[in-house]
C-alpha cells in the first residue's frame, strides 16, 4: 500500500517563472540524454500593431491578418495587466490578483478554444474570429470552490463570453488589448508557449523527484535532481516507477522543493540539431505537480 499522499491539482495553464539548473558536464554517467532512453508515458476593431510576433522573419504574403492574429494568439501565454471598467477605473475583484489571471488561445482537431483562470478553476470555451472581432460560446469549468477568488471568476467568465475587440501590439513583451461591448478593457501580456518556442508538439513525461538532491556526478559543487521515470495507464494509475538516476539538466519553469517528494508533469522538446547553442539533447518545461508527499 502506498503512503498517504496529497494529491494537488493545478490548473495547466499555471507555470512558474523559474528554472532549477544542474550541473551538464560531459562526463556525467547519467545525464539528460540518458533519460530520454528510460520508459516513458506519452500518453480590437483597429488592425493589428504587429502580426508577426512568433517569426520576425518574411511574412507569407497569403497568410490573412485574421490567420496572423490567430497564430500569435495561440504562440502565447497570456497574463493579465490590468482591467478597467467603461469608466477607466480598475475592476477591484481583478487587479488585486492580476498576476495570477491567465489566458490561452488553442486549436483542436479544427476547434478554436480559448481558457482562462484566476488561479482556481480553469474555464474554457469555443470562440470564432471575425476580422478582430472576438466571440466565445458558452464555457466549460472545472467544479473546485475558489472561495475568495469566487468573485474575480465569476467577472472574468462574465468579461469573457461576451463580445470584445482584440489588437496586438508588439515589442520585447507583446501586449494583448482586449475591449469588451461593454467599454471594460483588459490589457494581457504576452510569454511565448514552449510550443512555439521550440517550434515542435511536446512529448508528455511523468517524473517523480525526490526532495533531496544529490552533488551531482563529476562536479561536486552542483546539486543535481534524483529522479524516477514514472508511467500511467489511461485510467490515471501508476503502472510502473524506474530507477532512481541523476537529472544534470534543467527543468524550465520548475522549483524544486526540498520538503516534498513530488510526481511532476513535464513537456519534453526536441532541440534542433543546428543549434549550437544547445548542450542537450532536449528541453524540459515543468506542466504541473500532479502528486505530492511531505518528507518527514
Amino acid at each position: 500500500m502506498t503512503s498517504p499522499l496529497q494529491l494537488i491539482m493545478l490548473p495547466t495553464l499555471l507555470a512558474v517563472g523559474l528554472s532549477l539548473t544542474a550541473c551538464q558536464k560531459s562526463d556525467t554517467p547519467v545525464d539528460a540524454a540518458a533519460i530520454d532512453n528510460v520508459e516513458t508515458n506519452n500518453n480590437a476593431n483597429e488592425p493589428i500593431a504587429d502580426t508577426n510576433l512568433a517569426d520576425t522573419t518574411a511574412v507569407d504574403a497569403s497568410i490573412t491578418p485574421e490567420q496572423q492574429l490567430l497564430d500569435n494568439l495561440a504562440s502565447y501565454r497570456w497574463t493579465l495587466t490590468s482591467a478597467r471598467d467603461d469608466d477607466g477605473q480598475p475592476l477591484p475583484e481583478l487587479m488585486t490578483i492580476k498576476d495570477q489571471v491567465i489566458l490561452s488561445f488553442n486549436a483542436n482537431q479544427g476547434q478554436h478554444t480559448v481558457s482562462y483562470s484566476v488561479g482556481c478553476n480553469t474555464m474554457s470555451a469555443n470562440y470564432q474570429l471575425q476580422g478582430f472581432s472576438l466571440t466565445t460560446e458558452d464555457s466549460m469549468s472545472t467544479k473546485m470552490s475558489c472561495q475568495e477568488l469566487d468573485d474575480a471568476e465569476d467577472k472574468l467568465n462574465d468579461i469573457m463570453e461576451g463580445d470584445s475587440q482584440l489588437s496586438i501590439a508588439s515589442g520585447d513583451t507583446p501586449t494583448l488589448t482586449q475591449v469588451t461591448d461593454d467599454a471594460e478593457t483588459l490589457v494581457w501580456t504576452g510569454r511565448m508557449t514552449s510550443q512555439a518556442k521550440y517550434n515542435t508538439k511536446g512529448e508528455t513525461l511523468f517524473w517523480s523527484v525526490d526532495a533531496n538532491t544529490k552533488p551531482c556526478v563529476g562536479d561536486s559543487n552542483q546539486q543535481c535532481l534524483q529522479i524516477k521515470p514514472v508511467t500511467y495507464d489511461e485510467q490515471g494509475v501508476k503502472v510502473s516507477e524506474g530507477k532512481l538516476v541523476e537529472f544534470a539538466g534543467t527543468i524550465e519553469g520548475y522549483k524544486h522543493d526540498n520538503k516534498h517528494n513530488e510526481v511532476l508533469r513535464l513537456q519534453r522538446y526536441a532541440l534542433d540539431a543546428t543549434d549550437n547553442s544547445a548542450t542537450a539533447q532536449h528541453a524540459y518545461v515543468f506542466d504541473a505537480v500532479i502528486e505530492s508527499t511531505k518528507v518527514k
